[in-house]
């Protein structure tokens, strides 16, 4: 394949809700432009795009993939991405690399709720937006209901630069009104004839026409005055005053496609070529230190990797989008988040799962390479030298977490490696192994992204694991002041163990004053790692306890702190006062107040009125207004507080305090409440004390563990 300098390359992402047909009209850009023999098809499952086994046994897009095409004298890389929005962390990164983006519409179903969330990512990244309304050819499809929900949605500079004559099966015409000419498809589609435009269709082709130019000239005011001087806009000036909106983000043109019979890529391909911008003519990307980097192909090379893929028997695919320079196969770049030197072996270019061997690509393109030693996805890599970090991806927080772990023992190690692989691949995915609730916790965006996460590990890691519902992390405090003492005896032969202590502690608060009645000698505050403080304040009087031995007492409540003695979760917020004690010549040690301290601190605390605090998360639900009533009465059923409601673009979101003990699966539910036209996130606000039942039966079920325990 000829190499493209940089002003002659686009990139472009096929977005748009699920099933809305963007797999299916790569088929068609590929075809058209003699990439492959024949088009692909979903039912067929053999599509150049969704490849992957998981995505023919499903019938749909589930990871993003990338493919390039040829089209005039442009190279155009596409990146086809999923429609569901727990596949979100695929569509950002496209995105990231991306220079114009395609939502697609289905002419069918009109604006769907995966396209406003999209929508919301390239207004983000002010990403240049093209809009195809597709499935013109069904039965049931309205283009023009489509258009008016499009300049609803996503605002009046949604310009139609097409429309269809007919819909559903005698679609086969489209009017464009940027060139005011009608295509023709034969019944095969492919290339159209060049007609000119039906008498009877003339009047709704120039009122369009119009709207067109007066949309490009409101947006440029030298292209406002020709317009009042002439009346009018040759083809060369709107395509102009197009291309410039577009990179500013102010104008979104809108064509109509059938891809299911090959009609209409060719043109939207053609407009891709001559005016959605190349990279050259993007903002330069932004550094972490504030800086630039330009897309110049005889500038400093500068990549950055938007994605990775873990292929069996071959190892990490790496892929890429060259911001600077040129770079070629055996080229030494330096990762400047690791600071390794990494040797690009080979480049390819992707064609799904085929890889192009390429010997350079130059800034601006897309491709990708193998075997990188110690590079991730976020990494940027340069010239020796450059020190250049690009400002990395932000992915959305995960909305669903569960309790992982294997059927077979002895696969613990198998499971951490497919763990690691999966989160390497998928940014959006996280996973930890709690100490404190002694599980593996898996995090992901959604039911079904977590489906696909088991999917994988049990089709390609070959291990059988179990999701359970994850334990909540509790916290336990106490209400009031407690006092209480502890002698700790033992003698066994030779030297004993002998530590007797008393010990006040206090609820612990923001300014609280010093102990009173005691005599404060010193007082040392900790940050505790899993939220609160805990106060220790040293009151001895007259050497009763050695200075030397206070930290052995200080470890011992903290011990008891990591295992509360309500539940055994961690206690947080207390001021402990040790204010007299006892001790021996020969027998008093650490240990042995370590010990003493330890079960003073838990009869006090046991005396103190103690309660159970639990995780209270902020969950956000953006969902359309027929369905507020139903979301609102969904989460007070869930115990959840609703503070607020507003409006978000053509949504209302909804805003709640939840206890996390009641999130568990909400995702499922809420889609199946909304049938899917609805998303939510949540993160931690703050601890609350429980319920008194749930506190007593949490409470009874830890004493018996205890108790089978010894």
């Amino acid at each position: 394949m000829p190499t493209y300098d940089s002003n002659h390359v686009k990139n472009i992402a096929l977005l748009g809700h699920a099933g809305c047909g963007k797999t299916t009209l790569a088929e068609c850009m590929l075809f058209e432009a003699g990439i492959t023999k024949r088009r692909g098809s979903i039912a067929g499952k053999n599509t150049v795009s969704d490849y992957h086994e998981l995505e023919t046994e499903r019938q749909s897009s589930v990871f993003s993939s990338l493919m390039h095409t040829t089209w005039k004298d442009y190279k155009i890389n596409i990146i086809d991405t999923p429609g569901y929005d727990d596949f979100i962390g695929e569509v950002i990164s496209a995105l990231r690399v991306a220079d114009t983006g395609v939502i697609v519409l289905n002419a069918t179903q009109g604006v769907e709720v995966g396209a406003d969330i999209i929508w919301e990512y390239t207004d983000t990244f002010k990403t240049p937006t093209v809009f195809v309304v597709n499935k013109v050819d069904a039965d049931g499809a309205d283009f023009d209901k489509t258009l008016r929900e499009a300049k609803t949605h996503f605002g009046g500079s949604v310009v139609a630069v097409q429309y269809p004559v007919q819909t559903g099966a005698a679609f086969y015409q489209i009017i464009d009104v940027l060139n005011m000419i009608m295509y023709q498809f034969g019944l095969e589609g492919g290339k159209p004839q060049k007609l000119p435009i039906p008498e009877n269709e003339k009047e709704k082709a120039e009122q369009l026409h119009k709207e067109l130019i007066e949309t490009i000239a409101s947006n440029d005011e030298g292209l406002m005055e020709k317009y009042f001087d002439k009346g009018e806009l040759t083809e060369e000036e709107m395509k102009a005053g197009l291309h410039t909106s577009m990179i500013r983000h102010d104008i979104f043109p809108l064509f109509c496609a059938s891809a299911e019979k090959d009609m209409g890529s060719g043109r939207i391909m053609s407009f891709i070529d001559y005016v959605a911008p190349a990279p050259t003519e993007m903002p330069p990307q932004k550094t972490k230190t504030g800086g630039t980097v330009s897309c110049d192909a005889n500038g400093p090379t500068c990549l950055f990797i938007f994605k990775t893929i873990i292929e069996p028997h071959i190892g990490e695919l790496s892929l890429f989008k060259v911001y600077s320079g040129t770079i070629k196969a055996g080229s030494d770049l330096v990762n400047e988040n690791t600071g390794v030197t990494e040797k690009f072996n080979q480049l390819f270019l992707l064609e799904g799962h085929n890889r192009v061997p390429v010997q350079e690509l130059v800034a601006g393109d897309i491709g990708a390479t193998i075997k990188l030693k110690s590079t991730h996805v976020n990494n940027t890599l340069h010239d020796k030298g450059a020190n250049i970090e690009l400002v990395p991806i932000e992915f959305p927080h995960p909305n669903v977490t569960v309790a992982i772990s294997t059927v077979n023992k002895g696969d613990e190690e198998k499971l951490s490696q497919a763990l690691h692989t999966l989160q390497e691949e998928d940014a959006t995915v996280r996973f930890e192994v709690s100490p404190e609730l002694k599980q593996t916790l898996l995090h992901c965006q959604g039911e079904l992204h977590l489906k696909v996460l088991q999917w994988k590990i049990d089709h390609i890691h070959k291990l059988e694991v179990k999701l359970e519902k994850p334990k909540i992390p509790y916290r336990e405090t106490i209400s009031r002041r407690a006092e209480s003492n502890y002698r700790h005896k033992k003698q066994s032969g030779g030297a004993g163990q002998f530590a007797e202590v008393y010990m006040r502690i206090e609820p612990w608060y923001e300014g609280m004053p010093n102990p009173d009645g005691l005599n404060l000698r010193n007082k040392e505050e900790f940050d505790l790692d899993w939220g609160g403080k805990l106060v220790f304040c040293n009151c001895i009087v007259g050497g009763a306890i050695d200075a030397r031995f206070l930290p052995s007492i200080l470890k011992g409540v903290m011990e008891k702190m990591q295992n509360g003695p309500l539940t055994g979760c961690y206690a947080r917020d207390i001021r402990v006062s040790v204010y007299d004690g006892k001790m021996h010549d020969v027998d008093s040690n650490d240990i042995s107040f370590k010990i003493a301290g330890l079960q003073a601190f838990r009869q006090a605390f046991m005396e103190a009125d103690p309660q159970l605090l639990e995780p209270i998360y902020t969950v956000e639900v953006l969902c359309p207004d027929e369905m507020v009533g139903a979301v609102m009465g969904d989460l007070q059923t869930r115990m959840g507080v609703v503070e607020g409601m507003d409006a978000e673009g053509h949504f209302q979101k909804i805003v709640a305090k939840v206890p996390l003990a009641q999130m568990h699966q909400y995702s499922s539910s809420l889609r199946s409440l909304t049938q899917g036209r609805a998303r939510f996130n949540m993160r931690f606000d703050s601890y609350s004390p429980v319920a008194y039942e749930v506190q007593r039966k949490l409470t009874e079920a830890h004493s018996k563990h205890e108790l089978v325990m010894e």
